[in-house]
């Protein structure tokens, strides 16, 4: 068996991040094909169906709107993991030298996620409200 080494991890997560891709777009079809079975079968069956009834299930499913707190906690919590790697990359250096600088960057990587993550709940706030004073009327129904 070959040596992965390294990049064990890194092909791990990809193979993850595949699997959890599959497996959402897999039930989004079950839930859809699901969703339009009882009027597949009052067609086989002949039977009159209400214009309204078939109109509602091959409407495409609204999302519900985004909440930005998750976001903002997410990265509350993503910046101060972030500092914290830094702050422990101080400490390891005065064991290893070597390892201030891969540490450091690891952290800062980090604080820029959770950075990144305040920057879209910010930008979820910002669009939610200006949907709602621009009076649209479509708030709540956000198309992605």
């Amino acid at each position: 068996m070959q040596n992965f080494g390294p990049f064990a991890v890194a092909i791990a997560v990809f193979v993850f991040l595949a699997i959890a891709t599959v497996a959402g777009i897999v039930g989004d079809y079950k839930k859809r094909q699901i969703a339009l079975e009882p009027l597949r079968a009052a067609i086989e069956r002949g039977q009159q169906i209400d214009p309204d009834v078939i109109e509602r299930l091959m409407a495409p499913e609204r999302d519900e709107p985004l909440n930005p707190l998750p976001l903002k906690v997410g990265g509350i919590i993503t910046i101060a993991a972030g500092a914290g790697v830094a702050l422990l990359s101080y400490f390891l250096a005065q064991i290893k030298a070597q390892a201030l600088y891969p540490v450091l960057g690891i952290g800062l990587v980090a604080v820029c996620v959770g950075v990144g993550l305040m920057i879209a709940a910010g930008a979820i706030a910002r669009h939610d409200r200006d949907r709602v004073s621009a009076g649209d009327g479509t708030h709540g129904t956000r198309s992605v």
